[in-house]
């Protein structure tokens, strides 16, 4: 008779105190089994009888819903879906709130034990938690619901287990959960933005440090949490030599009539259970070796990597280098570039049909020209034939006076587009770190509403252009000013950008992302304008970003008159005018819009709290490192999830 013909959900209704009678067996195990003699032997229906004998099973599980402290009232639901899933999918199911069967010989005949939400020490003596660890060591399974981490907070090895202790939660209410994994098991099948009501956990530490996140909630989907812009709820991994799933999703009674959070519980016993294979260290440091490409370098800017496994990467000073599949390294060519005031080899990118064509794309400071060039050029073998080049763009520049020359390169092997992101030109270094808008004679160069605020300057920008095969490119459709607009140039998408040398597509979405290195000002001023601020931003749509008028949510700087030291209004960041006499582009420019995230400098903790302040370019700049992105392959579920 199968240990799944009977049901503890079926006697709970006849038993007077389940927690006596919790073990869920078959008449013949239970009357083998001496060590519980008062649970009564039922007779199995016919139909159960035909079902057990139509396939044996294909594992067993234990589910375990013991609880000392808080009791979910879900609990019973749970057992029953879980009951309902052996059912349809052969796997027999135990159910019971008697940790005394915690021993080596009774859980020796489970494939995984499911912690049902249980809260408290469920385990109430040392005996049982050292069966129950030498289980998981000898290769057992362990899957988690919702209050399983609400419990053991003595039992450090326990803790590690579940991969998180549970701290707080607010009411019941809707979020959106984001999808991380779209290959495990257990998540395979949900959308990537997946919104349901539940109870949503906070928890003591993050666990994606020792767990692989296979879900995370979106905080900005609902009121209350608190762990900020990283918050995982579903995550397993490989722990001391057994295998762990947890979801911090059950709480309600719906969840387990709900399609697809019964296919999630589905996949986590499953794959806790070891009957189906699952990468649980896919996101885990430790599954990673860090090889360094190349040590012989001194400025490398940006890299892409060809089909056949070559790594060519951009050393500002003028090398273009080439790591082969063999860990080889190549100097492919040798630029003769102008490198002073962060000019220089700054950005490649490889055509679409590298393998076929041999094309390679460079954003470059040609020496003794005034302007950065975008060139295309051939390669041929591990050689870049320098007289293959063809000028494809010239962005005029000074070079008298520092900074800022962007030099992120992307081409979009869907549409064919080719983004190139440019740097403001100005210099910024007296400006006191506020923006720089000096007007007077003879400083344009001082003055960022030439450059960036421009709608006639290349600099400041994201280009898109279509290349063409003679080197040539055309205007893509939905630029932000039409060709032959007045004052305009057609190859600006987005202005506004002070020095945005870090961008990548979302290999998902197909849009771009850019991250704007911020200027330098240690406070706020309230005769300048906001403290420095770094932005990055999920390029969406044509338009303006801001620059040099207003920054991250759209904070204005102030009309400072450099010539008298005094200050006028603030900026109208809904409608810019640049009425500088360096601007040879419109003098009313589109609205500025605001940073998709932005964060300060120094240590105030109001500034990206997710990422507890932090100095300029920390965090989402380096995590979107658009060669980072090339050479690992990053998943991409910041989303723009990011």
């Amino acid at each position: 008779m199968s240990p799944r013909s009977r049901t503890w959900a079926r006697f709970a209704k006849i038993l007077p105190s389940p927690r006596k009678f919790s073990l869920r067996r078959t008449a013949v195990a239970t009357a083998a089994a001496l060590v519980l003699p008062l649970i009564p032997v039922l007779t199995l229906l016919p139909a159960q009888a035909n079902a057990a004998a139509a396939a044996d099973p294909e594992f067993k599980v234990l589910v375990f819903s013991k609880t000392t402290g808080f009791r979910h009232d879900s609990i019973p639901d749970g057992i029953a879906a879980i009951q309902k899933l052996g059912t349809e999918n052969n796997f027999a199911v135990d159910a019971t709130e008697n940790s005394a069967l915690f021993t080596d010989a009774n859980l020796a005949q489970y494939s995984a034990v499911v912690f049902m939400s249980t809260t408290g020490d469920p385990l109430s003596s040392q005996a049982e938690r050292d069966a129950f660890q030498r289980y998981i060591q000898a290769g057992g399974g362990f899957a988690g619901v919702h209050a399983a981490s609400d419990g053991g907070y003595n039992w450090e090895w326990y803790g590690k287990l579940v991969g998180g202790y549970f701290k707080a939660h607010p009411a019941t209410q809707q979020a959106t959960v984001k999808v991380e994994d779209p290959a495990h098991p257990s998540t395979a099948h949900l959308p990537t933005s997946w919104t349901r009501v539940d109870e949503w956990y906070d928890f003591q530490t993050n666990p994606r440090a020792t767990t692989h996140v296979l879900a995370s909630l979106d905080e900005k989907s609902y009121t209350g949490g608190t762990m900020g812009i990283d918050h995982p709820i579903t995550w397993c991994q490989d722990y001391d030599g057994g295998r762990s799933w947890y979801t911090g999703l059950g709480h309600t009674k719906e969840s387990f009539t709900e399609p697809n959070f019964v296919k999630m519980l589905l996949g986590g016993i499953r794959t806790a259970a070891g009957v189906e294979k699952a990468d649980c260290a896919a996101s885990q440091s430790g599954s990673f070796e860090k090889v360094t490409l190349d040590d012989n370098t001194s400025n490398p800017m940006m890299l892409d990597v060809a089909k056949d496994g070559r790594v060519f990467y951009a050393d500002r000073l003028g090398d273009l280098k080439i790591i082969k599949p063999t860990g080889a390294t190549v100097t492919a060519a040798r630029f003769n570039v102008f490198t002073a005031n962060e000019s220089g080899l700054m950005g490649l990118a490889l055509d679409t049909d590298f393998d076929t064509n041999g094309w390679l794309y460079v954003f470059y400071s040609p020496s003794g020209a005034n302007a950065d060039r975008l060139s295309r050029f051939t390669v041929v073998g591990d050689t870049l034939d320098m007289a293959s080049e063809k000028v494809v763009l010239n962005v005029p520049t000074q070079r008298a006076e520092c900074c800022h020359h962007g030099g992120g390169l992307v081409l979009d092997h869907k549409t064919g587009d080719l983004w190139l992101a440019t740097g403001d030109n100005t210099n910024p270094f007296a400006s006191d770190g506020y923006t720089p808008i000096d007007e007077q004679a003879g400083r344009a160069s001082w003055d960022a509403q030439r450059t960036a605020g421009s709608t006639n300057d290349l600099s400041g920008k994201i280009l898109r252009i279509t290349p063409q095969d003679d080197a040539t490119y055309t205007i893509p459709a939905g630029n932000l000013f039409a060709p032959g607009t007045e004052k305009t140039r057609p190859e600006i998408y987005a202005m506004g950008f002070r020095n945005p040398f870090r961008m990548g597509l979302d290999a998902k979405t197909g849009l771009l992302m850019v991250a704007d290195y911020g200027p330098d000002a240690g406070a706020t001023n309230p005769s300048r304008g906001p403290l420095g601020t770094v932005e990055w931003n999920l390029v969406s749509k044509p338009g303006n970003y801001g620059w040099p008028y207003c920054v991250g949510n759209n904070t204005p700087y102030i009309d400072y008159d450099f010539a008298t030291k005094v200050s006028g209004s603030a900026f109208n960041c809904a409608a810019p005018v640049n009425n500088s006499p360096n601007n040879t582009g419109l003098t009313n420019i589109p609205a500025a819009i605001p940073a998709t995230i932005h964060y300060t400098g120094g240590t105030n903790p109001n500034s990206f709290p997710e990422l507890n302040g932090g100095a300029p370019m920390a965090g989402p700049v380096y995590r979107f490192d658009a060669a980072l992105e090339s050479a690992v392959k990053w998943p991409a579920y910041w989303d723009g999830k990011a």
